[in-house]
């Protein structure tokens, strides 16, 4: 449980969607990228601009705000898909321009969420990029994963029956089974690395809270997987090393040492870059 959390340990409840982090999360923008900082406040390109988006919560190290939370749902068939906004024409700049951007539980979801440390210049953020949105899996990350999945498998709900009691020697067992996957990136240059977890911790927030109820299912939580600080690739239960941060049950980046915790939502105000022409 993260040092934010509103209840005490002993209580057993914890406060999964926190308020709006701003100050250094809008000076935060990453020092990656295809757009310069001066182009965040010009109309070099289209969207982008202050942006309120839910966030697994950042607990600790150098990053800004935590990572983009991707709505998720199990499809007919049992297959995982992050759920993409619906696409619309607004108004900006005296333009009309396209944007995903819809209302779910209560919150504007919106594709402006993801558009920083240089995604936005990719084409499977663009808001009419073609993709049937299925999580699929990636390897080298997890023993069970890559016993159970080759590259680009589709990722399936049955997969996760243990997952309340899965453990890898890293952290507590039981908290959270999580699998390391690319999403909307078939058929696309560049790749979405994301990560998906089944936690019973997230069944419970559900019951008690619309957002959560609105962008989980059946237990999953998923969020793109790329630090908001250097842009680097953080790890979920991954290293022993994140115990000496308090991320052993948490996402941890080795390069920097920003810890993000998976089960406790909040609100970032930041500064979404614009999307090249």
């Amino acid at each position: 449980m993260s040092e934010s959390d509103k209840y005490p340990a002993e209580s057993g409840r914890r406060r999964f969607v926190k308020g709006v982090v701003g100050g250094a999360a809008l000076a935060g923008v990453g020092a990656a990228g295809s757009a310069t900082v001066n182009s965040l406040t010009t109309s070099g390109g289209v969207g982008g601009g202050a942006t309120v988006a839910m966030t697994i919560a950042h607990t600790g190290g150098p990053a800004p705000r935590g990572l983009p939370q991707i709505p998720v749902r199990v499809n007919d068939e049992g297959y995982l898909e992050g759920l993409w906004p619906e696409v619309q024409t607004v108004e900006q700049d005296g333009f009309e321009i396209e944007v995903a951007r819809e209302e779910l539980g209560g919150r504007t979801y919106s594709g402006e969420w993801f558009q920083y440390c240089g995604i936005e210049s990719q084409e499977n953020v663009q808001p009419n990029f073609e993709s049937d949105n299925l999580f699929r899996a990636a390897t080298g990350t997890y023993d069970w994963q890559d016993e159970t999945y080759d590259a680009g498998d589709r990722i399936h709900v049955d997969d996760f029956d243990d997952y309340d009691t899965w453990g890898n020697d890293v952290g507590n067992d039981g908290v959270g089974k999580p699998a390391a996957v690319t999403w909307r990136s078939e058929d696309a240059d560049s790749v979405l690395n994301a990560v998906v977890i089944r936690s019973p911790r997230i069944e419970e927030a559900a019951q008690e809270d619309e957002w959560v109820d609105a962008s989980t299912d059946q237990g999953f939580i998923a969020y793109l997987n790329v630090c908001t600080h250097f842009c680097c690739i953080p790890g979920y239960k991954e290293l022993e090393e994140s115990a000496r941060y308090n991320a052993e049950d948490g996402a941890y980046c080795v390069c920097h040492q920003s810890v993000y915790d998976p089960f406790t939502l909040e609100q970032a105000l930041f500064i979404a870059r614009p999307r090249p022409e």
